[in-house]
């Protein structure tokens, strides 16, 4: 990582991992100007994960796209918007143990995301379920 201040190489002087799945906190020293700085680095699935729509159909995964369907689950809820951006990240990390060379299958996503929705609001995922027949409960 380069410095923000001069664009020097820099340092990690702390490190400390997020209550996020798949986020470090890191804190940053430049080995030419002195000056700190703090990062947040997490994975980006998107380019790393492929899910499997179809036999002939693999696209990449996108963590917005899991964040809108579960969003419209979520509409009747005040805090729609706080509520499914938690969810996600929830769903995203129970879908690591189920990458399999970089691929994730479609259904499997719907079934996992179906399955932490019932847990956290019934009829969050049974709006879900209307919208992704494929899953299983």
């Amino acid at each position: 990582m380069v410095c923000i201040y001069c664009g020097s190489s820099t340092q990690v002087t702390n490190s400390r991992h997020q209550k996020r799945p798949n986020q470090v906190w890191r804190r940053r020293q430049c080995s030419v100007c002195g000056n700190n700085f703090t990062t947040h680095e997490s994975v980006e699935f998107g380019g790393t994960i492929a899910v499997q729509y179809s036999p002939k159909d693999l696209r990449p995964f996108s963590r917005d796209e899991l964040f809108a369907s579960v969003y419209e689950s979520f509409k009747h809820r005040t805090k729609a918007v706080d509520d499914a951006s938690a969810v996600t990240q929830t769903i995203i990390g129970t879908l690591r143990e189920h990458i399999v060379e970089g691929v994730l299958e479609r259904d499997t996503i719907a079934t996992v995301a179906y399955v932490i929705l019932e847990r956290f609001d019934k009829a969050a995922a049974t709006m879900y379920a209307a919208y992704h027949p494929s899953t299983k409960s």
